[in-house]
């Protein structure tokens, strides 16, 4: 008799081949396409070979080379961006690296903008595309780097020699896929995926299906060793030990909730395989209406620090604003206000109008807005003698406290809490929020002023930070 249950496998797995093919199909670039990525590209390096000529020795001796998804046939159709990177010589100081790093830069992209990360770089548009340019130290190996960015170039080579088309395809596939969800990308804001950590991935399981079988039933924390180097130890859910370089975990910033996320989502499709989940509908962002709605209903009381933020890149900005959220959780919560849930962010860099201040957030929701007017001040137990009499005899004739009294074999007061630590919308418009460890860069923003809004208040972010409160007051997987 046939197996009821294995024939639902199948049919699952041929479901799932049908829904990967169509999704290869609709993310792989066309020929009009790609003629026309490398025809910018080639133009691009041509323009930054001519500029390099024009260096004075030993600058001019740098080779161009173009890097990335782009370079290596995987990235997504429609995606419109060019990595161009100047490999200059050793011998030149990280002073002229980035002089004539900025300086080719500008000529290739005249109307381009300076970013910084571990050193200037160029970004700007050309027909159409967005291009970045790069300098970084023509190493001799990985291990010698002398900035994080030496390192693309080996690994463009070491993936250029093993993707073949059909790998390469599978790559399309599960970029779509974690894009889809929302965990791809390894900056600082998104904490996913990156390209060259997802190409390693379809790389060590064969393809896109066998990758997200695989990750459906991790425990983590998980493993991968592709070129056996087997010696440095990392302490991150999902290690992949780069190939390129023994002391480098290429899942170094992708977060545990995203792993978790990829977990969940790689297990739905296999159980129901869909198109959706690679290309969802994104909600439209929440209206005042329903960010006041959602209080309302919720009873909690949340509270708001709204600052313009210091002016940083997304990669230098999250790490300063995360951390000066858990020192306001830290700061509120030892004051004793009880934390139902956080969340920070920021808008977008590009969204911003000319001179106008880009606006961050540090969102603490409270189970309760005030605090009563005493608070319980537990001692040490009273066999401990010494101490306890010391506490005891504190507080004996206080007549603001409550007690001493005796509690789970141990003395106790109530004292009166002061008044400006009784409300958290006070706490936070004093200077007690200079008591929180704050982001450096963040706590200089607050210095020059900032806005606290509450309960329903919190509605005026709305306009801005619509679609950031509609993740925040209805959240998914």
């Amino acid at each position: 008799m046939p197996d009821p249950d294995a024939a639902a496998t199948d049919d699952a797995g041929d479901d799932l081949d049908a829904v990967l093919d169509a999704v290869r199909e609709r993310v792989t670039p066309d020929e009009a396409e790609r003629d026309r990525l490398a025809a910018a590209a080639a133009a691009l390096a041509d323009r930054a070979r001519e500029a390099v000529a024009d260096l004075p020795a030993p600058a001019d001796g740098a080779d161009v080379l173009t890097v990335g998804s782009t370079a290596r046939g995987t990235w997504l159709a429609g995606d419109r961006d060019i990595d161009l990177f100047v490999r200059f010589p050793t011998a030149l100081s990280r002073e002229d690296l980035e002089r004539y790093g900025l300086r080719v830069g500008h000529a290739v992209l005249p109307d381009g903008e300076e970013e910084y990360a571990e050193h200037p770089y160029v970004v700007g548009t050309r027909d159409g595309f967005d291009v970045d340019l790069v300098p970084c130290y023509d190493v001799d190996a990985a291990t010698d780097i002398r900035s994080a960015v030496d390192r693309t170039p080996f690994h463009n080579e070491y993936l250029t020699e093993r993707l073949d088309d059909d790998l390469a395809g599978d790559v399309r596939v599960l970029k779509a896929f974690l894009k889809g969800i929302g965990v791809y990308g390894s900056d600082l804001r998104t904490r996913g995926f990156s390209g060259y950590l997802t190409e390693l991935l379809v790389l060590e399981h064969g393809g896109a299906r066998e990758t997200l079988a695989a990750v459906a039933d991790w425990h983590p924390p998980v493993r991968f060793d592709p070129a056996d180097h087997g010696t440095a130890e990392f302490d991150d859910p999902l290690v992949v030990v780069d190939p390129t370089d023994p002391e480098r975990n290429v899942a170094a910033v992708l977060s545990g909730d995203n792993l978790a996320r990829l977990q969940h989502h790689a297990r739905a499709l296999l159980a129901d395989p869909r198109t959706d989940l690679f290309f969802p509908e994104s909600p439209p962002p929440l209206e005042a209406d329903a960010v006041r709605a959602h209080v309302e209903r919720r009873g909690t009381a949340p509270v708001a620090v709204a600052v313009d933020a210091p002016d940083l890149v997304d990669d230098q900005l999250y790490p300063q604003l995360r951390r000066s959220l858990a020192g306001v959780e830290r700061e509120l919560s030892g004051l004793g206000f009880d934390v139902v849930r956080s969340a920070t962010f920021a808008a977008d860099r590009d969204a911003d109008g000319a001179g106008d201040a880009r606006r961050a957030v540090l969102l603490v929701e409270l189970a309760a807005r005030t605090l009563p007017a005493v608070e319980r001040h537990e001692g040490p137990p009273v066999h401990v003698r010494e101490h306890a009499a010391g506490f005891y005899g504190k507080y004996a004739d206080d007549p603001e406290a409550y007690g001493p009294f005796v509690a789970d074999g141990r003395y106790v007061v109530e004292r009166e809490r002061p008044p400006a630590e009784r409300d958290a919308v006070a706490v936070l418009a004093s200077d007690r929020i200079f008591d929180a460890a704050l982001g450096a860069r963040v706590e200089s923003a607050l210095e020059r002023g900032y806005d606290v809004l509450a309960g329903p208040e919190i509605a005026a972010l709305a306009d801005e930070f619509g679609a950031d409160l509609r993740e925040y007051f209805e959240p998914a997987v």
